[in-house]
Order: structure tokens, then sequence, then C-alpha cells
């Protein structure tokens, strides 16, 4: 990576000349051999996170940083293989070789070895080198490299429970609900579902969709849930949204459900007092067919006690 930088900056005097008898080719090479033996110089990968549209930092902070000149400093920041982020050239910052999506969004904290990424971007995610190199009697040697890992996260909304059921609410029927959240990012985990009553509370998975806006690349998520009502008590049912570990969960506000006992026995009242009605109707139709055969009785020995 140093070697490709050097070669972008080979229009500088103090590169295009020959140091101490060594072609370019030699101190590339050079400095290739520096990078994968030398002890210390490589360094782990540091985990950065940033909220969307905000600054990002990037740190290159290097032990005895502080007893460095600056003026004594080739500092190279790089995007992957070949993006150009920032470079400082011996104190002063140069634009010549950056990567045109780069130019005018980065600044060089020099006091704390910091790049700032301004405006950063979810194409922004991904990973970034620091090169640092010295002028060692006048020829470049890579001192320290750092390597960032960029995150770019962006809030979710709070979830919203919604019903999807229609009409008046009965026992043993199927509730649907719906929960969603929007403009986030990254890419939500899964959605757990609580639902609590007399102490207890249960978690459930339901279905889940995912889709992601092709212009922002912000997630927007909506899960489902289709649960039997609870008759004569209380239920709170609540959604958590699982977001991992750069934003963690959100819960929406719970939901509550209850049939009343007023309303159990309305509808006891409106079963039975059809069926008392029809028991009622059937009793009198009884008995006017036993009245009306009493009397079809007595006329007929009537007419026979006249015969006589």
């Amino acid at each position: 990576m140093a070697c490709f930088l050097l070669l972008r900056a080979m229009k500088h005097t103090e590169v295009l000349a020959p140091v101490h008898g060594k072609s370019i080719m030699e101190v590339c090479i050079f400095f290739l051999y520096a990078m994968i033996l030398l002890p210390g110089i490589a360094a782990s990968v540091h985990q950065v996170k940033s909220f969307l549209n905000h600054t990002a930092y990037l740190s290159c902070y290097f032990p005895n940083s502080q007893k460095t000149d600056i003026k004594d400093l080739r500092v190279f920041w790089q995007k992957g293989a070949v993006e150009v982020v920032h470079e400082v050239y011996y104190g002063q910052e140069i634009h010549d070789n950056l990567s045109p999506k780069y130019i005018n969004r980065t600044k060089m904290d020099m006091d704390k070895w910091t790049l700032q990424l301004l405006n950063a971007g979810i194409v922004d995610e991904g990973q970034y080198t620091c090169i640092i190199q010295h002028r060692d009697k006048g020829s470049p040697k890579v001192i320290h490299t750092s390597e960032c890992l960029l995150h770019i996260i962006a809030n979710y909304s709070q979830p919203e429970i919604a019903w999807l059921h229609t009409g008046e609410l009965k026992p043993k029927e199927y509730l649907n609900l719906s929960c969603s959240s929007s403009g986030g990012y990254p890419e939500p985990k899964h959605m757990t579902w609580l639902v609590s009553h007399e102490n207890k509370t249960d978690r459930l998975m339901g279905p889940m969709d995912v889709s992601q806006d092709a212009v922002t690349m912000l997630y927007n998520v909506t899960g489902r849930l289709n649960i039997t009502v609870p008759t004569n008590t209380l239920t709170n049912i609540s959604c958590l949204l699982h977001l991992g570990e750069q934003l963690g969960s959100l819960l929406s506000v719970p939901l509550g459900i209850e049939i009343p006992e007023e309303k159990m026995e309305q509808m006891k009242i409106n079963f039975f007092g059809p069926l008392i009605a029809v028991i009622i109707l059937i009793t009198l139709l009884l008995g006017f067919v036993i009245l009306k055969k009493n009397r079809n009785s007595s006329s007929t020995n009537q007419s026979v006690s006249l015969a006589v």
C-alpha cells in the first residue's frame, strides 16, 4: 500500500530524485519489506462508529508521536487498495491524488493524529488504512500503520403496533397485529413479540419483512403476529426490534387488550336469549295443540250424547 501511494506521489521532486544511489523501485521494495517484516508497525483494526451524515473520526495515533516533527512525515489515508482519502506531505496537505468523493470532505487533526471524515454516508463504510513515513536521511521509512473499520449507523424510528383486525373483538378469535419501524441502518437482526398477562411474559417470534430504499439505502421493517384474544384478563403486547451491537434494541409502546366481564355477560345473553324465546314459542305451540285437541275431544263426546 505504501509503495502504491509512493508511486502516485512520484511527481514530488524529493521522491523523483535518487536517494543515495537507490532507484524509486528499490525504495518501493524497501517499503514493502519494512511493512512485512518490521514488528509492531501493523496495528489491530479499530472499530469506529459514526452516525449517518455526521463526522467520523479515524485515529492514527502512534507512540512518541509528540516527539515527531510533522515536517519530517508523510501521512497517507486510503480506503481499500486504491482510493486515496487524505495526504499530508511533510507538513502540507495536498489534494492532487485524492479520490474525487473525498475532496473537501477530510481534515487532519495533527495534535490528535485523527482524520475527520465530514458528512459520513453509508457508501463511506469500510476499512481505512493510515500509513506514516518518516524522512530518515532523505529516504522515507514506514514507521507506523493503523487500520480503522468504519460502521455507519442511523437510528430507527420507535416501533409502532397497528391493528390488522376488523370488527368487534370476540373470544377465541385470532388477532392480527403488525409492528413497523423505518429509516434505520444497518439491517435489523430480528423482531420479538412480548405478550404479558397474569405476571407471565411469553416471547413469540413472527415473520418480519425488511426492505431497503434504493436512494437513501436506509431500511424499513415490518413484523406480524397472530394470536388468540385472551378473555377476562388484561394483556399487554409489545414488539422488540433487535438491531445488533451498533444500536441495541428498540421497544414499542405496549398495546393493552382486555374483554370486560360485562361484555362476556352480554354475549351470553345474546346467545341464550333467542334460545329461551324458541323454547317459549314451542311451549305455547304445544299448549295450543293440546288445548285444541281437548276441545275437539269434548265436541265429539257431546255429539255422541245427543244421538243417544
